[in-house]
């Protein structure tokens, strides 16, 4: 594929984990790189650390449910690097909450993080993407809710569900205008949040991938690699499964 060196990346949600992941791989296939995060100071400590790597990166703080904010986010990106190429909607939130114990405060904040957060941030690249006749836009959503489900994550899942049929009809709208709009679902990946979750949790997690390991965030990364190149300009509304085969058995016996 064509190097993306002259594109620039907001990668949002990105001082750590798959969105670090992203950003990274991004950089090192050329982008400039904007660390967006909610936390500032993180954002541009990992923007430091790639700038020496030799990435061109800046660190901003935004937060993805204030519209204020992510057009400042838009207009620092283009003051500085003159062009709002990519936009890889990553910032999201997974917390693990009983249905009953799942409160409206809870469930918006879900909602507002993972689908309207997606939705806004993409809203406000859409005029810059319009103005230059191109656009590649990828968000993270996940196998669960798409595909699968799991106790716990109902809220999670209903948002990462959500985030693709707003993703489908964006990309009708903005077909003809050398955009597109895609999304990565990934299974599990080894990130400071599955650490959290605790080893039993991780145990019960490897026993369902077939390839026998947790992806990486690069491997993510390289997902929103392609999805992100001029080459998949003819690609859009469309999911990329990045889960290790995780949905392929149809019992656990397969894998034995």
């Amino acid at each position: 594929m064509k190097s993306l060196e002259g594109r620039t990346a907001i990668v949002t949600g990105s001082a750590q984990g798959i969105g670090r992941g992203i950003a990274e791989v991004l950089g090192r296939e050329g982008a400039s790189i904007v660390v967006a995060d909610i936390n500032g100071e993180l954002a541009e400590a990992t923007a430091a650390a790639m700038g020496g790597d030799g990435i061109e990166a800046i660190g901003v703080r935004v937060d993805v449910t204030d519209t204020d904010s992510l057009d400042g986010l838009v207009r620092t990106t283009a003051e500085k690097f003159g062009s709002v190429d990519i936009l890889a909607a990553n910032a999201g939130i997974y917390p693990s909450d009983p249905i009953e114990e799942i409160d409206r405060a809870t469930w918006d904040r879900v909602m507002n993080l993972n689908v309207a957060g997606a939705f806004f941030s993409f809203q406000a690249c859409l005029p810059r993407m319009r103005e230059q006749g191109y656009g590649r836009a990828v968000i993270t959503s996940s196998i669960t809710g798409s595909f699968t489900g799991h106790p716990g994550y109902s809220h999670y899942g209903a948002s990462k569900a959500a985030v693709l049929g707003f993703m489908r009809s964006a990309a009708i709208e903005t077909a003809k205008q050398g955009i597109t709009i895609n999304a990565v679902l990934p299974g599990n990946v080894q990130t400071p949040g599955l650490d959290d979750a605790g080893e039993e949790h991780k145990r019960e997690m490897m026993g369902s991938i077939p390839m026998g390991e947790f992806a990486t965030p690069d491997d993510i990364g390289w997902a929103v690699r392609f999805l992100a190149s001029e080459e998949a300009g003819y690609i859009t509304g469309q999911t990329l499964v990045v889960d290790g085969g995780q949905l392929l058995p149809e019992t656990p016996m397969a894998l034995h």
